[in-house]
């Protein structure tokens, strides 16, 4: 729910060992970029290269200059190491070898 002209959302970033979750309150009308950098989570990850960063807003991807509503969780997603099909082909390898 808005209060007044702010909005809450939360941006969260993981790594295997390491996780970051931080609300913030920004302007409404306020982007992702906005809440990105707004939470600081580029000072604790400087390997984040927001401008090839694949991002998202409850596991749906957007672009950074979207809107946010109140509440959004904003997710920066880490690059893939193995497409999909690399690791069903790795899967089904290992399988038959059992």
């Amino acid at each position: 729910m808005e209060n007044g002209l702010l909005l809450e959302v939360e941006v969260a970033y993981a790594l295997l060992e390491r996780q970051f979750l931080k609300a913030i309150k920004l302007e409404c009308g306020a982007t992702v970029r906005e809440a990105i950098v707004a939470s600081g989570v580029l000072s604790e990850f400087p390997q984040i290269d927001l401008e090839c960063a694949s991002v998202g807003i409850f596991s749906k991807r957007i672009t950074l200059d979207a809107p946010l509503s109140d509440g959004d969780r904003v997710e920066i997603y880490r690059p893939l190491l193995v497409s999909p099909t690399e690791a069903r082909r790795l899967r089904a390898q290992r399988k038959a070898k059992i």
